[in-house]
């Protein structure tokens, strides 16, 4: 059954109630599997979805497939040069998007009917809200719609957080990763904020394609949670594909520049000073001197202004913070102030819980100090018979995470003696689909010495696998740590070739208290990249 739906049945003049067992706010990977799950047991289950572009989740329509889909077409790109001319890269850019948009369309609709066409199911557009404990109101086009169950599940996701940049809002060609997967035109020359793996992701991918790609960081070190040898292997690769980097850098202003691209307002800390001038003052692409911003931290490098869009973006030197009597400040680094101009901006700034607008307080449903759905082990929220699921809940942001998350409810739900509780779940992988991906599972070196751990280091050049030799991908590195006394395996980061495939077999050999020894007797097919197992845990 459906309630607004893309081809639109109408709701009745007057706004209906609905009793229902089970309302299921969000139609993301723990939801829908749930909601499915309930149906086949008898239940009579709501789903609401705010948006019909959003059926299947994050996952399905803006987040993992469809980045995974332009990653893949970017690659192909490169290796058949077709990013090496405008012409070409464009229209590389034009079949990618048209093939991510069949994609998601294709597994969007999939999605929908197999819940909606559920005589148990009904799934209802509209953003809802709260209205008491068990009572939720949901706006749909055609009016709102009231609903009443005995248990309610919150499965709304996350939304990318804007910092508060002036500017920001207003400007066009400023995206987040929903907007810059869905671009007609191929921009050629963007600048990301952040650099985190959702920025380096789509560093990669718009590299690949042939934009010349600004990443700036905020800080001086780069990936600070990674240990710095795969830190700086990732940086190498990235650098390799023309990606340039900015440290310390901090945004201060955004605006649309003269040629009607973007125009950002940047602080660098640590670069030498120049004259004095304000960005909102200077036209794009003016100043006293232009800047090569490749690896700059500690010093500039003045070079002429250019003229090709397929060049990065554009800096001009326009202003630094002098002290307040006009001499130098010797006890704090410089600061210097750039114009920087660009066709586009991506925000990458992380992802914050999704509950805006949900009115939880009318349940009685607690937040977290940084905003996410206080739950328990178990999901429960702070209110009798509402739990959280997936990245509305604080946990960590993957689908796979929100697919567990289901498998934690369901698991109260189904008469288990035991119920099975966020603590039982063990070692979360992670990939970031780099030209190279990264991969990594458990604690990596900086974490075990921090903790205090006797380990070993087991190191790998991945140009020592035959098959990546074989695949002409031969770059990167598999490093793994283990307990000195024990063999167990604490951890496994690997830059590799498939390593999104082989961490999960590490993965399992953690999850089964199997020590390094198994990894490094398996017999495993040849050739294949996780034979490599073989000689990294030697």
């Amino acid at each position: 059954m459906s309630i607004s739906t893309p081809n639109a049945i109408s709701t009745p003049s007057t706004s209906p109630t609905i009793t229902t067992d089970a309302l299921i706010i969000g139609f993301g990977k723990g939801g829908k599997t749930l909601a499915a799950k309930l149906s086949a047991a008898g239940r009579k289950v709501v789903v609401a979805e705010a948006s019909a572009d959003m059926y299947g989740g994050t996952c399905i329509n803006i987040g993992c497939l469809p980045s995974k889909s332009l990653i893949l077409s970017a690659e192909q790109a490169r290796r058949d040069g077709a990013n090496s001319t405008p012409e070409t890269r464009e229209a590389a850019f034009e079949a990618a998007i048209k093939e991510k948009r069949r994609v998601t369309s294709m597994l969007r609709d999939k999605n929908y009917h197999k819940l909606a066409d559920q005589d148990n199911i009904t799934v209802i557009t509209g953003r809802a809200h709260f209205t008491g404990p068990h009572s939720v109101e949901i706006a749909t086009a055609e009016g709102p719609v009231a609903v009443t169950a005995s248990k309610i599940f919150i499965n709304t996701g996350a939304t990318p957080r804007i910092p508060d940049i002036p500017g920001i809002h207003t400007t066009p060609s400023v995206y987040t990763s929903t907007g810059l997967m869905d671009l007609d035109d191929m921009p050629q020359r963007l600048v990301i904020i952040g650099s985190g793996f959702i920025g380096l992701e789509f560093a990669s991918m718009f590299a690949d394609f042939g934009t010349a790609v600004t990443v700036l960081q905020h800080n001086a070190e780069f990936l600070p949670r990674e240990d710095a040898d795969v830190a700086a292997a990732i940086r190498a690769q990235l650098e390799a594909q023309g990606v340039k980097f900015l440290f310390n850098a901090d945004t201060k202003a955004i605006a649309p520049a003269a040629d009607g691209g973007v125009r950002l307002s940047v602080a660098v800390k640590g670069m030498n000073r120049g004259a004095s001038q304000a960005c909102d003052s200077t036209p794009a692409g003016t100043g006293n001197a232009h800047t090569d911003i490749t690896g700059a931290t500690d010093t500039t490098t003045t070079t002429s202004p250019t003229s090709n869009p397929t060049d990065h973006a554009t800096m001009s030197h326009v202003q630094t913070k002098p002290s307040d009597d006009g001499e130098p400040r010797f006890a704090e680094p410089a600061e210097a102030r750039f114009c920087l101009t660009t066709d586009a901006v991506l925000v990458a700034t992380g992802r914050t819980p999704n509950v805006e607008g949900l009115h939880l307080e009318a349940a009685g449903v607690e937040l977290t100090e940084r905003g996410a759905v206080k739950v328990d082990e178990l999901l429960r929220t702070t209110a009798a018979d509402i739990w959280a699921l997936g990245d509305v809940n604080g946990g960590p942001q993957h689908t796979y995470i929100s697919l567990d998350d289901y498998r934690v409810v369901w698991s109260q739900l189904n008469g288990s003696d035991r119920p099975y509780t966020v603590k039982d779940r063990k070692h979360v992988p992670s990939s970031t689909f780099l030209a190279t991906p990264y991969s990594r599972v458990g604690l990596n070196e900086r974490e075990a010495k921090a903790a205090g751990l006797d380990y070993v280091v087991k190191r790998l050049p991945v140009a020592a696998v035959p098959k990546a030799q074989v695949m002409r991908r031969p770059d990167g590195l598999m490093k793994a740590i283990v307990e000195r006394n024990t063999g167990r395996i604490l951890g496994a980061m690997l830059l590799s070739v498939e390593s999104h495939e082989v961490i999960n077999i590490v993965k399992l050999a953690m999850d089964l208290d199997a020590p390094a020894s198994t990894l490094r007797d398996m017999v495993f097919t040849h050739p294949t990249i996780a034979e490599a197992l073989n000689d990294l845990f030697a």
